[in-house]
C-alpha cells in the first residue's frame, strides 16, 4: 500500500498543539510526524507495532 493510499489517525492522547504523530494501521503500520507529513514515515511489521503498544501499557 502505497503512502497516499493509507488512512492515518490521530492518537486520541494527542493534544491540540499540534505536536503529535499519526499512524496508518495495517499489515505494515506507518508512523508519521503531522507537521512534516511528506518528509518521511517510520514503517514497521504489524507485529512488531502490536508489541511496543502492549509493552507501552504494561509500564
Amino acid at each position: 500500500m502505497t503512502h497516499e493510499q493509507r488512512t492515518w489517525h490521530k492518537s486520541s492522547y494527542s493534544s491540540g498543539s499540534g505536536s503529535c504523530v499519526e499512524v496508518a494501521e495495517g499489515p505494515t503500520t506507518g508512523v508519521r510526524d503531522t507537521r512534516h507529513r511528506g518528509l518521511a514515515e517510520l514503517s514497521v511489521p504489524a507485529s512488531e507495532w502490536t508489541a511496543l503498544l502492549s509493552t507501552l501499557r504494561t509500564n
